[in-house]
């Protein structure tokens, strides 16, 4: 063990051994248990990116705010990134470790250049690894506006407007599906 996983190791046990739970964001959760061991609780549920540009930031917290409640683990650039992460790598790797990738269209994402058009094409890659009948891409239209043909030839989205509550129970019936395909490692509560 280098000395860095040792210096983790002694942190996580100090932690543990004063009564307090340490979560490993993504893999789950170490905690004391009463007859003085420890366990660890493997995260179950569904990990979920949610790709947007900055001027659907509102909307893309409010999904965020939403699938958490919904029990799901959802990611969201600015709630996860810590300061000083290099976060080109961060966003690559909670995209690869995602169960599911929901890309946010509005009129603005769909013509603007930059870090959406990038984790988009990513997600398209690594949804090439995954089963034909799988979800792992879910296109989310925001507002009347275009899905890129590349995508909307072949995956079907959702809309968030007129009515939020509909276009959201859609999304996470996709959510249960998985889960349900997935039983036994994915868990989707409500």
């Amino acid at each position: 063990m280098g000395r860095n996983s040792e210096r983790v190791a002694r942190i996580v046990r100090r932690c543990l051994g004063v009564g307090r739970q340490v979560e490993i964001d993504g893999l789950g959760v170490f905690r004391p248990r009463e007859d003085g061991d420890f366990e660890f609780v493997a995260q179950t549920a569904p990990k979920i990116f949610i790709a947007y540009v900055q001027e659907d930031q509102t909307a893309a917290e409010r999904l965020f705010d939403e699938l958490r409640l919904r029990q799901c683990d959802p990611w969201l650039d600015r709630r996860k990134l810590l300061p000083g992460q290099n976060w080109p790598r961060a966003i690559a790797q909670a995209i690869e470790v995602s169960d599911l990738f929901i890309a946010c269209f509005s009129a603005k994402a769909a013509v603007k250049k930059g870090q959406f058009q990038s984790e988009l094409r990513y997600a398209l890659e690594c949804a090439g690894r995954v089963p034909l009948d799988e979800a792992f891409l879910i296109p989310v239209r925001l507002e009347e506006c275009v899905v890129p043909r590349r995508i909307a030839r072949d995956i079907q989205y959702a809309d968030l407007f007129p009515d939020w509550k509909t276009g959201f129970e859609r999304i996470v019936r996709t959510i249960r599906r998985l889960a349900k395909t997935r039983s036994g490692q994915l868990r989707l509560a409500g």
